[in-house]
């Protein structure tokens, strides 16, 4: 099968995969040629490998395009174009959902172990009146039960924590006590003790975590949130890290990147702030998806995480 691919994602993620796409196309069969500037005749590009602040934003001219596969797992700075018209797959990538699972089970042992208090807090006092309860007693609310939620859950939950999961629309998840809609959400949060956000970043997820819900939360909960910044109201926030509501957040995304210097989250004492590093796509397993879905298309078949267009993710 030959095809036309564009990546369309820049010339700074060329390098990363200039040796892995051409060698996962091949091994999934094509016979492709890849382009990596825009072509004299749009309409030759059967696929487009994007990602966004990518070498284009107007999506006509490639009206022939069978698919945009788009490079990021979030999908909220492309699906509002209005020129995309084309099908839209997000990344499901086998290395993120590893390093996400890996960010969010060790802030999570983290903050259960408090294992800040014997790093940072060492004085010469020997202290032992406290002891961390076993994971079995400790509850964990997940919000969102995607590829990365369900992931994160399962993972925390062969630990024996006691996980609960939460999404906008009824998700199964097995071993996870999963929950849904509004009312979920209140049964999901109320007396969590360590609360993980891992949604998309769409109008009906914004500031999920507000003045409203924070404080049902266990007092002295924690806070880890690797998915999108939006998430939070960091306002709302700030107040119940003040009050102790909150014992302490981690987060590693925010409503705008790079956090300025002068957010109040870089000198709060009870926020660690990671610098949008908690998982990223990793070129040599994200280049085998792309193959995989250009395959899938070529025969016939429906692509992998198409984007629900209505949803936003």
């Amino acid at each position: 099968m030959s095809v036309t691919v564009f990546f369309a994602a820049g010339p700074a993620l060329w390098p990363e995969y200039k040796n892995h796409l051409p060698a996962a196309l091949a091994k999934a069969g094509l016979d492709a040629r890849i382009l990596t500037e825009p072509p004299a005749d749009p309409a030759s590009v059967d696929y487009i490998v994007f990602a966004p602040m990518g070498i284009i934003a107007d999506f006509t001219p490639y009206f022939r395009a069978r698919a945009v596969l788009n490079l990021w797992a979030g999908v909220e700075r492309i699906v509002g174009n209005a020129t995309l018209t084309q099908p839209l797959c997000r990344m499901v990538d086998p290395g993120l959902t590893e390093g996400m699972v890996e960010y969010v089970t060790g802030h999570v042992l983290r903050h259960h172990l408090g294992m800040d208090t014997h790093i940072h807090g060492q004085d010469g006092i020997w202290r032992n009146d406290t002891i961390p309860p076993l994971a079995r007693e400790r509850r964990v609310t997940m919000l969102g039960l995607g590829e990365l939620g369900s992931a994160a859950a399962r993972a925390l939950a062969a630990l024996n924590f006691r996980v609960t999961g939460w999404s906008r629309t009824p998700r199964d998840v097995p071993g996870i006590r999963c929950l849904s809609g509004t009312e979920g959400l209140a049964e999901a949060l109320s007396g969590a003790k360590i609360v993980v956000t891992l949604l998309p970043n769409t109008p009906a997820t914004q500031n999920v975590l507000n003045a409203e819900t924070l404080p049902l939360l266990a007092p002295g909960a924690f806070v880890i949130n690797p998915g999108r910044g939006a998430l939070i109201d960091d306002q709302a926030l700030i107040v119940a890290l003040d009050s102790g509501q909150i014992a302490h957040a981690t987060l590693d995304v925010f409503r705008t990147e790079p956090l300025p210097a002068e957010h109040p989250f870089w000198a709060h004492p009870k926020v660690t702030v990671t610098p949008h590093i908690a998982a990223d796509t990793r070129p040599g397993t994200a280049a085998h998806v792309i193959a995989e879905n250009i395959r899938r298309s070529e025969a016939g078949e429906p692509f992998l995480h198409l984007v629900d267009r209505k949803a936003g993710y």
